[in-house]
């Protein structure tokens, strides 16, 4: 009996050391051991969480089960301007629009030269206007569609069409917002690979797979609507404006254009001649009988003055 006893406490002893000794060992685990078991459990608990406040509920189920893909889709541009290839980005996006007068002899000569030397350049003239009447001066307005890299040279052909009056220049950056469109494309479209790989990879409630697509459907949108953008401000860089007015001399001496003022003074005078006889009927009715009242009033006096003498 007392043998079992001793045999008891014996063994009891030795489950206590062994439990103070794990104690131990587990109060020195290193803190990256203890990060790896926290990261083990938040792991878990991730799967088997139900929250993703970052897209649309319904979701979120099926986002928890899906591999990593790509960073938030709410980064900020600068984060993701990094990450665009250096070849997207346009060593120069800018815009030029110009607007240029010029004089001419001929008009239609004028507006010949313009439409050639648009076609040398390589553009094409998109709008033009043509006003001219009795009272005005003919002019025409040409806007020519040039390659940018021409722009220059089609300033500097504007001599041969005729007097260059004045040009006008204006330059718009644009780099800046192609390079942070850029960068919105780049992360919508990780948001839509992410939202593809859900698609395939996990099968859930119906509602949640309709909310999927409906997020999906809402990525693509944005997508295709910056990429219009992109594509726009590509266009409008590559293409320069040039607005060219082309007129006619102004008369030297002449209200309107094309009057000789010899010929205008000559009528003017014949205008002067015909109103003063015009005038000079008109005051008959006034002379006539102011000079017959004038004769009789002359006539009566020197009767009344021959009586007196008598």
């Amino acid at each position: 009996m007392g043998y079992t006893t001793q045999s008891y406490k014996m063994k009891f002893a030795s489950l206590a050391f062994a439990g103070v000794l794990l104690i131990a060992c587990n109060s020195k685990d290193s803190p990256k051991d203890s990060a790896s078991a926290a990261g083990l459990t938040g792991s878990a608990e991730r799967l088997q969480s139900v929250t993703m406040p970052s897209v649309a509920p319904g979701v979120a189920d099926m986002a928890q089960s899906a591999p990593p893909a790509a960073p938030r889709p709410d980064a900020s541009p600068s984060a993701a301007v990094s990450q665009v290839p250096a070849a997207q980005v346009a060593p120069s996006m800018l815009i030029r629009t110009g607007s240029a007068s010029i004089e001419v002899a001929k008009l239609d000569p004028a507006i010949i030269k313009v439409r050639e030397l648009a076609t040398k350049l390589g553009g094409y003239v998109a709008n033009s206007s043509i006003t001219g009447g009795r009272d005005q001066v003919r002019s025409a307005t040409l806007e020519l569609k040039i390659p940018a890299a021409q722009y220059d040279q089609a300033v500097g052909g504007l001599g041969n069409v005729g007097k260059v009056e004045a040009v006008n220049t204006n330059v718009e950056d644009v780099g800046e917002e192609y390079v942070d469109i850029s960068a919105r494309v780049t992360n919508a479209k990780r948001l839509e690979e992410r939202l593809v790989n859900l698609l395939a990879t996990r099968t859930g409630k119906l509602e949640d797979v309709l909310a999927v697509e409906r997020e999906l459907a809402r990525v693509r949108e944005e997508i295709e609507r910056y990429e219009g953008r992109i594509r726009y401000l590509k266009t409008r860089a590559a293409v320069s404006t040039l607005s060219i007015t082309v007129h006619e001399p102004m008369p030297i001496l002449g209200q309107n254009p094309g009057d000789n003022p010899i010929v205008g003074a000559l009528k003017q005078a014949w205008r002067n001649f015909v109103g003063f006889v015009a005038w000079s009927i008109a005051s008959l009715g006034i002379l006539i009988p102011a000079g017959v009242l004038a004769g009789i009033i002359w006539y009566a006096y020197r009767r009344f003055r021959r009586n007196r003498l008598s």
